[in-house]
């Protein structure tokens, strides 16, 4: 269980607490934003509220597959965000991105190693290795995109 134990960890720096590679994290650029700020527009780029929800989209369907269920998750719906028109609305979605965090946290650090070569649920999806390696890129990627959002609107 070492590998695994590493990729939390590194799932965990990203996040919820490192500062190592980007010297932040999601949870650091969510808290202290208000609703308003997490859904204005910058030209046509996303809003860091529809990044949030994205990446918490993702972690949501895989800590299903993780937990015995079936992968029902379809890129298509990955920006499908409810409205947000409180800060009721934005702190529901911060809580719910930070929840699922940690338990995707723990469902990586509690996989055997020997899981990491698997196949993620069908061949075609590639291995476990290459999909927690990818919520790991993939959260990097949308916590820049979210860091700059942040300095252009506040």
């Amino acid at each position: 269980m070492e590998r695994t134990k590493e990729l939390a960890r590194r799932l965990q720096e990203v996040l919820l607490d490192g500062r190592w590679v980007a010297n932040t994290n999601c949870k650091a650029q969510l808290e202290n934003l208000n609703w308003e700020e997490a859904t204005q527009k910058v030209g046509n780029l996303n809003t860091i509220a529809a990044l949030t929800f994205h990446i918490n989209y993702y972690l949501a369907g895989l800590i299903v597959v993780f937990q015995g269920g079936a992968l029902e998750i379809r890129d298509k719906y990955s920006f499908d965000l409810p409205p947000i028109t409180s800060q009721v609305d934005w702190e529901k979605l911060v809580k719910e991105f930070l929840e699922n965090s940690e338990i995707f946290v723990q469902e990586v650090a509690q996989l055997p190693d020997s899981v990491l070569e698997e196949p993620f649920v069908d061949e075609k999806y590639g291995n476990y290795l290459r999909n927690i390696e990818g919520i790991i890129e993939h959260s990097y990627y949308h916590l820049g995109q979210i860091s700059m959002l942040r300095k252009l609107i506040t």
